[in-house]
């Protein structure tokens, strides 16, 4: 099979499967799961093949594959794929966790009303992000882009009957609008400037590449088109001050919080970064910037998340965390870094939240002062937990700790602060994931519900996950970014000694606090009750854009809609009516039907031209 056909199938065996799904087998729940997977699967074993080619050297990277679309004198517009080493990496993620995650989903929406839809929803899902990937320009990557924003959007409010489900699902949806806004006019920007030394427009990925290494465009202006791409991250990854759409996702199905939290949507702004980073290299100010959103972002999130007590939500908080984390490490210059570690971080975090779910399908329940005990009911749940925990905390030799720590001396040889701010962060995130597991795992049973294990279907994704978070570090994914030549990967013993330390020292107190001494916690929110309630509150950012929505757009709405009425409505248009209607019962008045009137007006008009023509004489 060409290698072209095996490109334009990964990417068509999900659409195929949307499409049946919908068209066909909507009455036909458990036909519509299987052929869900069946497409998943089918991209998955596609992406295998392409590998083996590249690997026995039948396959040139990068290789593209393009179908003309538009074709002006001014504008050539293609619907075109691309192949390269970051593109393979992000399709094994993908399709490899996408692919668990829809085996998991058969049991846990079981019964469900929507089933069907579910699926169908999914699949689009599947086939947006594998779109982004391998898109090999602006505009197909931008199309893509936007339909990840409509799937998202039909899964997080898939419950859509629950006002909190339809609120969440329209919160994603807006945000990611008003941050795609600049994004496109970046794009745009773009696009022009690669026409600046009289060569043809273009918005192919290769070719702007080679513009920009050229030095044909102006930095200045790059540093413009930079922030306006930037924006489109922002959103998608959802970084500060565009987060607020993320933890209110956690409405929608848990498997939909892990393929969105781990192997798509918000993996699409990093990827994006690291995709357009040809854009970022010769702009340290904009490279600044970005680092210094990501790390305030991952310090952020991990303070939220120390005092939330929804088991979804916390985990949402961590994948804001270490989504900062991520674009820190492509701020200060470290695209394999922070690829190696979105890759790590789709293996654990997947892996928690189907874990959550299974801990949810078992008790209905996400209050974790609800749970408790749960290692004596469930015990592949829990270690499998654990070790997703484990991993996220970064303690050897879990995935998480050789991509957290090349994150850490990349910011330990660029910006000390940054180091530090991202050193108290893997503290923090020790912390809040061992109060959740201490308190919903392990102590006394709280739930009203008798838990039991969930069957073969969903924990065998918890066990596959819960080996690629084991082994993810030892797989050469740095190697594999860089197209399997020698990389160096620098290991800091200062750095992994002191995030370590950090880390089990973050786990120490939770095990102290929430296991020995469990009423201390309520004594220290007590005692600062003014900073608890800032982070129980989400440092009121929402209240804050509630405010600017209220007031500001409220405002604004006043005044147009004073506007329209006074001077549209009431000057343009009924003034203009009020005149000829005047106009009209003056002119009324001069036909009375008379002939004596009409005799008088001709006199007075005779009178009047002669004393005209005599006065001028």
């Amino acid at each position: 099979m060409s290698a072209e056909l095996l490109l334009w199938g990964i990417i068509g065996a999900p659409f195929v499967a949307c499409v049946v799904i919908t068209c066909v087998t909507q009455r036909s729940p458990r036909t519509s799961a299987w052929l869900a997977l069946i497409g998943i699967v089918s991209a998955l074993l596609a992406t295998c093949l392409l590998w083996l080619k590249e690997t026995r050297h039948a396959l040139q990277l990068p290789f593209q594959s393009s179908l003309a679309w538009i074709t002006l004198p001014d504008l050539t517009l293609e619907f075109g794929l691309l192949l390269d080493p970051l593109a393979l990496l992000m399709l094994f993620v993908v399709t490899g966790v996408g692919s668990l995650i829809f085996l998991y989903s058969i049991e846990y929406m079981r019964g469900d009303s929507g089933y069907s839809r579910y699926f169908a929803s999914l699949s689009l899902f599947a086939f947006a992000m594998l779109g982004i990937v391998l898109a090999n320009n602006w505009i197909t990557l931008f199309m893509f882009w936007e339909l990840v924003g409509l799937s998202s959007y039909l899964l997080i409010g898939h419950w859509f009957e629950k006002p909190s489900a339809a609120e969440a699902g329209k919160k994603a949806f807006l945000v990611n609008r008003v941050a795609d806004v600049g994004f496109l006019i970046g794009i745009l920007f773009l696009w022009g400037l690669t026409g600046a030394s009289g060569a043809e427009r273009t918005f192919n990925f290769v070719r702007q590449t080679a513009l920009i290494e050229a030095h044909t465009i102006p930095p200045a202006l790059l540093v413009l088109v930079g922030l306006l791409i930037f924006c489109g991250v922002v959103g998608k990854s959802a970084q500060f001050p565009l987060h607020v759409w993320l933890p209110d996702a956690m409405e929608g199905p848990t498997p939909v919080s892990a393929l969105i939290h781990a192997a798509t949507m918000v993996a699409a702004g990093v990827y994006l970064l690291s995709r357009a980073f040809f854009l970022f290299v010769d702009l340290p100010a904009v490279l600044s910037l970005v680092a210094w959103i990501g790390g305030l972002t991952a310090c952020f999130a991990a303070l939220i998340a120390l005092v939330q007590s929804d088991l979804k939500r916390i985990l949402a908080y961590s994948t804001l965390s270490q989504l900062g984390y991520m674009v820190m490490a492509l701020g200060l210059g470290g695209y394999v870094a922070g690829m190696y570690h979105l890759t790590t971080h789709a293996f654990f975090k997947a892996l928690l939240f189907l874990a959550a779910g299974s801990v949810i399908h078992a008790l209905h329940e996400q209050e974790i002062w609800k749970m408790g005990g749960l290692a004596k009911t469930m015990p592949i749940t829990t270690w499998t937990f654990a070790i997703g925990a484990v991993a996220l905390c970064g303690i050897p030799p879990l995935s998480g700790f050789f991509s957290k720590d090349e994150i850490l001396t990349l910011a330990l040889h660029k910006y000390l602060a940054l180091y530090v701010l991202g050193t108290l962060t893997a503290g923090l995130t020790a912390f809040y994931m061992g109060r959740v597991f201490f308190v919903a795992f392990v102590g006394r049973a709280r739930a009203a519900h008798h838990p039991h294990e969930a069957p073969p279907v969903m924990t065998l994704p918890l066990i596959c996950l819960a080996a690629l978070s084991l082994i993810g570090g030892f797989i050469g994914i740095p190697h594999f970014i860089h197209h399997h030549r020698a990389v160096h990967v620098e290991f800091h013993a200062g750095v992994a000694i002191t995030s370590t330390l950090v880390a089990l020292l973050g786990l120490g107190i939770a095990y102290l606090l929430y296991v020995k001494l469990p009423q201390v916690p309520r004594i220290v929110a007590g005692i600062a009750y003014p900073a608890y309630r800032l982070l129980v509150r989400k440092l009121f950012v929402d209240e804050f854009y509630d405010g600017v929505v209220k007031y500001g757009q409220g405002t604004i709405a006043w005044l147009c809609a004073l506007f329209e009425r006074w001077i549209l409505i009431g000057l343009a248009v009924n003034g203009v009516a009020s005149v000829t209607r005047t106009t009209g019962q003056v002119l009324r008045l001069c036909q009375t039907g008379r002939v004596q009137t009409y005799g008088l007006a001709f006199v007075i008009g005779v009178v009047g031209l002669l004393w005209y023509f005599l006065r001028r004489s």
